[in-house]
């Protein structure tokens, strides 16, 4: 009697345990239908919003931007900010080939070495995910502002590299905004991004992507312009092979 009892008692448990899991299971896969359907309907939502009200959408990723910015929270997709990094690098620091590259443009265009080094430095990163040569990013540097990073011309352009800022104002935008254009290695950044989508545009054809970033459809002479930016990579590709040149104009 007691044993019969007993295997009444565990198959009465059994089939509690059994509702308990049906129901369990049951919640799990309504709440994953909800959240898939949440899911599908901000996506819905926003490319809504993308489409017809891209102002709302761009005030909301600048404020997401600012938000996250603001907690020192990093974005994984994002470009690192180059402004965060060190303005100057010491050349002991640095790979023989990049310290001497350094050192010659420091004494041709008659600034400090430690600067340049940490803008030498970037090009040779910025090589890495553009595909863009480093001497010549560092020779458009050179012929563009002579590394006066607050340069300005008559048109607009502005910083080491010349960037037309209102054009491009942007691709300041996780930087900070446009006054970055004025931070060296910001500035450096946007300038080779902007070469980059030149050359592409060019069909990758370096010397028209060069001259597009000179003056766009509306330029009339090229003025050397190019020829100056490939004689100045050449000269740089010599001083990183160890020969000796000259830093007379």
């Amino acid at each position: 009697m007691s044993s019969n009892l007993n295997l009444s008692n565990l198959n009465k448990t059994r089939a509690a345990v059994g509702i308990f899991l049906q129901d369990v299971g049951k919640g799990v896969l309504t709440l994953a239908h909800s959240g898939l359907a949440m899911v599908g309907l901000v996506v819905v939502l926003s490319m809504g919003v993308a489409l017809f009200r891209p102002d709302i959408l761009a005030q909301t990723e600048s404020t997401v931007y600012e938000w996250l910015r603001s907690r020192q929270l990093s974005l994984w997709w994002e470009p690192q900010n180059t402004a965060d990094r060190a303005i100057a690098t010491d050349l002991k620091d640095m790979p023989r080939k990049q310290a001497a590259v350094a050192a010659w443009l420091a004494t041709k265009y008659r600034v400090a070495p430690e600067p340049v080094a940490a803008l030498v430095a970037e090009a040779y990163v910025l090589s890495e995910t553009t595909k863009l040569k480093p001497h010549m990013i560092l020779a458009v540097m050179a012929i563009e502002s002579s590394f006066h990073p607050y340069i300005q011309s008559q048109a607009g352009a502005q910083g080491l590299m010349q960037v037309m800022t209102d054009i491009h104002v942007k691709k300041y935008d996780k930087y900070g905004g446009k006054l970055a254009a004025f931070d060296p290695l910001t500035n450096l950044r946007v300038g080779t991004q902007v070469l980059q989508e030149y050359i592409r545009l060019k069909g990758g054809v370096v010397e028209d992507g060069l001259l597009f970033y000179l003056g766009g459809d509306a330029l009339q002479s090229d003025t050397g312009y190019v020829a100056k930016v490939l004689a100045e990579q050449a000269r740089l590709d010599l001083v990183a092979a160890g020969q000796k040149v000259s830093t007379q104009p």
